[in-house]
């Protein structure tokens, strides 16, 4: 079955995740769902004179809602029927469409990897042009689009947090592979999984490293699987070839360890390896990204081609 769960003041949570929210969509596993997304507060809107606009959901939720705890607004949370904590939801990213003909770009004091660049808050209106998909940016390049969406998340289990911070439940995590052909496994923490999705991104680099890439909002259309009593350490992300695997800590030698760490662990689960081996495999075939810096919990991630254990013992 196919669902369709617009972005209204209703279905956005604005800055945080919350277990007591309330569903505001409630599927079975195999149902698909389109799911509209919204990016960005006032600061961030086209300004006077600017050919392009808001969209209304995206006003409607402002004149609604106050940011809390944090500035993205989440659509959802969506309840699949039978998740419980220790399952594994995996969630096929199965469409993205642009919702918007305009992203935004912001860097401010205090923020990114250089805080003090930034003299003032500053966001730009950077035009899109879905149809060829790309970009013209305000200092001359014409680039090709990549969107995808920097929030996907299940609702992790310790009360209401704020949407910065990524963790094992997902969220803020800033992966450019969360995008269309993806399979994302997510550890349940909750009962119903209570999965939201939000932080549209039309392009960014690994890293992020300005605080902000090119935000705009994007709907997105996705599947959702369960399975009983298989959740993953944190989320695993299948596309094309590749199996991610992801670490998020204050610092980034935790990170990379939990993301090498976890990767030899899928290794090891697929195949009939020791972790030694798997180790060596991982050190000539793996590669180690970082994911992001500028969201509180850095993230790395770690990819292998599963091609490359073609032939391995008990693979």
């Amino acid at each position: 079955m196919l669902h369709h769960l617009p972005a209204t003041p209703e279905t956005i949570l604005w800055g945080h995740l919350d277990p007591a929210a309330a569903p505001v969509l409630r599927i079975r596993p195999g149902d698909s769902v389109r799911i509209d997304t919204l990016s960005g507060g006032p600061r961030n809107l086209p300004g006077e004179g600017s050919p392009h606009r808001p969209l209304d959901s995206h006003r409607a939720v402002m004149a609604a809602q106050k940011p809390d705890l944090g500035p993205h607004m989440l659509t959802g949370p969506v309840y699949v029927e039978g998740a419980e904590p220790g399952d594994r939801l995996i969630v096929e990213v199965e469409a993205v469409d642009f919702a918007q003909d305009w992203g935004w770009s912001a860097i401010e004091p205090g923020f990114g990897l250089f805080p003090d660049l930034a003299p003032a808050y500053e966001s730009l209106v950077v035009p899109i042009d879905a149809a060829r998909g790309t970009a013209r940016l305000p200092w001359g390049p014409e680039v090709a689009l990549a969107p995808f969406f920097g929030i996907l998340a299940v609702t992790p289990s310790q009360g209401r947090v704020s949407s910065v911070p990524p963790g094992v439940f997902g969220g803020n995590v800033d992966n450019r592979a969360f995008r269309q052909g993806a399979r994302i496994s997510f550890p349940v923490q909750v009962p119903g999984a209570l999965f939201l999705a939000g932080d549209g991104h039309a392009l960014q680099g690994d890293g992020e490293i300005c605080d902000t890439a090119l935000e705009t909002a994007l709907n997105g259309r996705f599947r959702f699987e369960l399975e009983k009593g298989t959740a993953p350490e944190a989320p695993e992300i299948e596309i094309g070839e590749a199996i991610i695997t992801m670490g998020f800590a204050a610092d980034l030698d935790t990170a990379t360890g939990q993301a090498a760490s976890r990767l030899l662990d899928w290794i090891c689960a697929h195949t009939g390896l020791t972790r030694r081996e798997a180790y060596r495999h991982a050190s000539m075939l793996a590669d180690l990204s970082i994911t992001q810096v500028v969201n509180g919990q850095k993230g790395v991630h770690c990819r292998l081609d599963r091609r490359s254990l073609s032939g391995a013992r008990g693979a």
